[in-house]
């Protein structure tokens, strides 16, 4: 950036977070600990998936990067930019990660496909150097940093609203995060990030009639630009102090019509201690309730289902906007962001896993009948607490009605499991989460080891991270 005028304040005050902030939260990192177990955890759950696999690997075939990055549940070894991109989209392909709901949405974790990319390679870089790597701890505390400038963007600004996907918020968090890494000061990194804001995307691929496999790898494509990004700032790249505030030609006046992007809060811990966790079931997060209060439904439905007249699921304005749909679905990324279809499914087996967004098990013609038998209403209340931050809940109803004039309970969830007031009922369940996502992919043994080495706390924090990373190589063959 050119001296002589100010960089706009919101590109300024997360340039200095990056560099200078450091958490003295133990809630902060006692919850980055399980946000870093359960990513790695969902980017291995997902190579089971054939749509995802053929997206990974390095772009010449037959190539390995010395000194590269590992793509956990790979033999791959990456250049920083290519492994970003793959292990971001392994841990978002099957919205399975954490969640951040507020004025926008977004999956805060995406970041751990940049973070882990690039310290894995700088610290195996610094090996050759004879100089100190990154440990778990350092990863922990970057991702902090990564929460707290995506969530806090996405308190007041809804770039939804405009038709922005909210991977630019991931983009703007791993750039300052990554060229912090690099040891950029603030400088560079108020370079980098400029250059993230200039980098809005459409979220066309989010919604009918488009829903599409991008939406499961929008992030990983948003983290290796930030790769990219935070590279250029390093090597002397020029930035852009008015990027977002620029008359006529910023962001701003742009996309907001001239409304200002603001930071609601100080940069600090917030969203990392208060960060929503996916731990028993994929499902967009808005459904997550309904989902809870389809499964206590569930006897009592399932033997009833040629009786039903009705189902009134009741829910807040932003499941409205983006997971009520009717007609065909047409595929998977489709079906996963559709309220009616997840509780359907919910109703009928007590249970949701991802294999349930596949088209066999969309086939079954019960599902589309208890769609068909579906209304979806808005409860202000709901919306209300969505938003109030003291409350940050995540409310939804189902209530089933028969043709005899019988109903169930309008069962009501509030807060979904993976919510803050119900982290310690959460801690177990998510363990065995990871213990399932992590046999699928390695022996009774190295499963046993991983468990292990996550549920060791702080005195897991001092490990390498490549080390770890190459704990997360599978066998030859």
């Amino acid at each position: 950036m050119k001296r002589g005028r100010e960089t706009d304040a919101v590109i300024a005050t997360i340039a200095d977070y990056a560099v200078n902030y450091q958490s003295t939260s133990e809630l902060a990192f006692d919850t980055a600990r399980l946000c870093l177990m359960d990513s790695i955890g969902c980017a291995l759950l997902a190579l089971d998936y054939p749509a995802c696999t053929r997206l990974l690997g390095p772009e010449v075939e037959g190539t390995s990067v010395p000194s590269g990055a590992r793509v956990p549940g790979t033999r791959y070894q990456l250049n920083p930019t290519k492994a970003a991109f793959d292990t971001g989209s392994a841990i978002r392909w099957l919205d399975f990660n954490d969640t951040w709901l507020a004025a926008e949405w977004g999956h805060p974790s995406d970041n751990f496909g940049a973070i882990l990319a690039v310290a894995d390679h700088l610290s195996r870089k610094s090996k050759l150097d004879g100089t100190r790597g990154f440990t778990v701890k350092d990863i922990l505390g970057f991702a902090i940093k990564a929460y707290e400038i995506q969530g806090v963007l996405a308190l007041q600004n809804s770039f939804n609203r405009v038709g922005i996907d909210h991977v630019l918020l991931v983009k703007v968090a791993s750039t300052a995060v990554l060229t912090a890494m690099m040891g950029g000061d603030v400088t560079r990194v108020e370079n980098a990030v400029s250059n993230a804001w200039l980098d809005a995307s459409l979220r066309t691929y989010r919604h009918a009639p488009n829903t599409g496999s991008r939406k499961s790898w929008a992030a990983g494509d948003a983290l290796a630009r930030a790769v990219r990004f935070a590279s250029n700032a390093m090597a002397g790249e020029m930035g852009y102090r008015s990027a977002l505030t620029a008359p006529g030609w910023g962001f701003q006046d742009v996309w907001f019509k001239g409304e200002e992007i603001t930071l609601e809060r100080e940069l600090d811990a917030y969203v990392m201690e208060n960060i929503l966790f996916k731990v028993s079931f994929p499902a967009e997060f808005h459904a997550q309730t309904a989902v809870e209060a389809a499964f206590l439904l569930h006897e009592e439905v399932a033997p009833r289902l040629s009786e039903i007249s009705e189902i009134v699921v009741t829910s807040q304005e932003s499941a409205l906007r983006i997971i009520d749909k009717t007609g065909p679905l047409t595929n998977p990324a489709d079906r996963d962001h559709c309220i009616q279809y997840m509780v359907a499914v919910g109703l009928l087996n007590g249970s949701l896993v991802a294999e349930d967004y596949e088209d066999e098990t969309a086939a079954d013609p019960r599902l589309d009948q208890l769609r068909k038998k579906m209304v979806v209403r808005h409860d202000q209340r709901f919306t209300d607490d969505y938003i109030d931050p003291d409350k940050r809940s995540i409310a939804n109803a189902v209530q089933v009605h028969f043709d005899d004039g019988s109903s169930t309970e309008n069962v009501t969830v509030e807060y979904p499991i993976g919510h803050r007031r119900r982290r310690e009922e959460a801690k177990p369940l998510l363990i065995d989460k990871f213990r399932a996502n992590v046999a699928t992919q390695f022996e009774s043994s190295r499963t046993a080891r991983l468990v292990e080495l996550f549920n060791g706390g702080p005195a897991f924090d001092g490990m390498e991270i490549d080390r770890l990373m190459d704990l997360l190589v599978p066998p030859a063959g």
